[in-house]
């Protein structure tokens, strides 16, 4: 997943817009809610204070998006900015819907009592006023969005789930039933403000002591230098066939201004080295056998490959030497190579690994129903899809990006079993 900067500023700056027009609506119901208090320096104490901080970060978010102040990389700071400029003004959507829905209700009474009534020399001001329980329902509808998205922002982006997966498949090498693969993605080291609480995500996926480890893209945001302060801790992945990795659409330089072309393939090299220093194999459109008992199967890695994003990703070339009947893992950062290109490779891939949608940081799961803005984007955004038995596993993202929290879709390692159908089912 990734925002381009430059973009970014404009919709902040239409957005700030519409939300300084939405301040003088949230001013409307405020005072109504306070019209009645004895105290003039409490009311505009409440006043004030709701809506001075939001024009504080307003101005601050439109600053450090426009081009002339803005920071060479998207970091914890200006994630901060723009998660609370996002937060104030979700608060003050929802506050002014339930307000509109009232004076909606207050402009049809108008109207029927302007009809209804006999005309006489003192006439009814044609609006009813406002009541104060609208105001204080707003204040009510208003208070959800903004609880939650300050739990986002100071837990919920370091409440990491384990996710359990077993894939059951005809052609498995009888060897790797039950082998167990630790999968994390989109570490987004640059985001991180909170070392400690990354370590447990790190402690949740060492404890699970899989037979393999993959890392599916975007170690940082845009430049190497964010993994640095991180490289000691996630070097701790370690598994007994192996670390491996591929790189995402934000491993290439791509969203940040560099002053030559040199200077980009410069960090970008650097980048590839940290992976060295992590420990992990980067395969780059390449393959790799992992043998167990006598019995192998491959592993494929390939470059950044996504709709509308980065397409470097050449598989052919990854799958140069793989035999064909050979039982394929492939590593693929963006599921949307997977939709476009894998499922209908003749050469038949059994399993793909992806992440980038990071489920959108944002929607509903549970047992009975699953929501993310990014289903109208991506055909799998999160979790296991099969074509053919062809599967492919989202990974929601370790890590977070623009947005410095994460709500209802939380931060994931996943765990996934290999099984073979008959002899799993046969123990």
């Amino acid at each position: 997943m990734h925002l381009h900067l430059i973009d970014l500023s404009v919709i902040v700056i239409v957005l700030g817009g519409i939300g300084l027009l939405l301040d003088v609506y949230v001013y409307m119901g405020l005072k109504t809610l306070t019209n009645d208090w004895k105290s003039p320096w409490l009311r505009r104490l409440v006043i004030f204070g709701c809506l001075a901080p939001d024009f504080i970060i307003t101005v601050l978010c439109g600053f450090f998006t426009h081009d002339i102040g803005l920071p060479k990389v998207m970091g914890p700071f200006y994630e901060w900015i723009l998660s609370l400029f996002l937060t104030f003004l979700v608060t003050k959507l929802v506050f002014a819907l339930v307000l509109f829905i009232g004076d909606s209700g207050r402009f049809f009474k108008g109207i029927i009592r302007h009809f209804k009534k006999p005309k006489t020399k003192k006439t009814a001001p044609f609006f009813p006023a406002r009541r104060k329980f609208i105001s204080q329902a707003a204040v009510a509808a208003a208070a959800v969005p903004f609880g939650s998205l300050f739990y986002a922002m100071l837990k919920g982006k370091y409440n990491f789930k384990l996710h359990k997966q077993e894939i059951y498949f005809d052609d498995l090498p009888d060897a790797f039933d039950g082998f167990t693969i630790t999968q994390i993605s989109d570490i987004h080291s640059g985001s991180f403000d909170n070392a400690e609480a990354v370590q447990r995500g790190i402690n949740l996926a060492k404890a699970q002591k899989s037979d393999l480890f993959v890392f599916t893209g975007d170690l940082v945001n845009g430049v190497s230098e964010e993994i640095v302060p991180y490289l000691k801790a996630f070097s701790e992945l370690k598994a007994p066939f192996g670390q491996f990795s591929i790189l995402g659409n934000h491993d290439y330089g791509e969203y940040v201004y560099w002053r030559t072309d040199a200077d980009k393939a410069a960090d970008c090299a650097k980048l590839r080295d940290y992976h060295k220093t992590l420990g992990y194999r980067l395969l780059l459109d390449e393959n790799v056998v992992v043998e167990k008992n006598g019995q192998k199967i491959s592993l494929i890695g390939v470059q950044n490959w996504g709709r509308g994003f980065i397409q470097i990703g050449d598989l052919d070339k990854a799958l140069i030497g793989v035999p064909e009947d050979a039982f394929k893992i492939l590593l693929s950062h963006d599921p949307t190579h997977w939709e476009e290109k894998v499922r209908f490779h003749p050469n038949t891939i059994q399993l793909t690994l992806s992440g980038h949608t990071h489920g959108a940081q944002f929607g509903v799961e549970t047992s009975a129903f699953r929501w993310s803005p990014f289903q109208y984007r991506y055909l799998d955004w999160a979790g296991l899809a099969n074509e053919k038995n062809r599967y492919l596993y989202v990974n929601r993202g370790f890590g977070f990006l623009a947005f410095s929290g994460r709500l209802g879709i939380w931060p994931e390692v996943t765990v996934i079993t290999l099984r073979k159908k008959g002899k799993a089912a046969d123990q």
